[in-house]
């Protein structure tokens, strides 16, 4: 498990009364179109799984899921929604750079945004974790911030050739295709790319990799 204070920066992005821009209340479309050709099945785990959209929505499509954050105030917010909406779901504060600790243990693993907080360090030790807790033959369905996103707000950008050099030991990448990830913005707010009802749109990435 983290310690306490490790999830305190994660903690303060949830402790305004603007979500943050990643927490749009609602899963991310490209994992909505992921759980309707049944992709989140099995043992699901939600690596960075925030207030729990994606991990909720496997659960309501039948997988056994379990998310993982290192903010308690996402976790909390994740676990009241899931007892809001009636869904058989678990939550954990954990951090994800140890999830070797859980040993091959998923089916599947979706990441919506985490892969692109680590520095080059704690990015090689979270893949590292990610192969040692999925099965042979699992699939990791990962979202992260694109180097095509103009501008340099927003997390670290992530190329085509970082991805491909991350998962090029153990795993093999089935897909790498451009994507977009919705984001929250605060009403009045002014952000690249918003539109009208207040959401604007980041340039990503959305591989599926399979763990060999």
């Amino acid at each position: 498990m983290v310690e306490p204070d490790d999830g305190r920066e994660w903690d303060g992005a949830y402790a305004g009364g603007s979500p943050p821009p990643w927490d749009i209340g609602r899963p991310q479309p490209a994992f909505v179109r992921l759980a309707e050709v049944g992709a989140l099945s099995g043992a699901f785990l939600d690596a960075g799984c925030g207030t729990g959209e994606h991990t909720i929505l496997a659960a309501v499509c039948g997988a056994r899921a379990l998310g993982i954050d290192i903010s308690v105030r996402a976790v909390e917010e994740a676990r009241r929604k899931a007892a809001e909406r009636r869904v058989e779901v678990a939550f954990e504060v954990f951090d994800a750079r140890r999830l070797d600790a859980h040993g091959p243990a998923y089916d599947t693993i979706a990441d919506s945004g985490l892969f692109h907080v680590f520095d080059d360090a704690d990015r090689a030790c979270y893949v590292t974790a990610l192969h040692a807790a999925l099965r042979p033959g699992g699939h990791l369905h990962l979202m992260c911030f694109s180097d095509r996103q103009a501008g340099d707000w927003g997390p670290r950008r992530v190329t085509e050739d970082e991805l491909r050099s991350a998962f090029a030991t153990g795993w093999r990448i089935e897909s790498l295709l451009p994507g977009r990830f919705e984001l929250s913005v605060p009403a009045g707010a002014s952000a690249a790319g918003a539109s009208a009802g207040g959401t604007s749109a980041a340039e990503a990435w959305v591989v599926d990799a399979v763990r060999l």
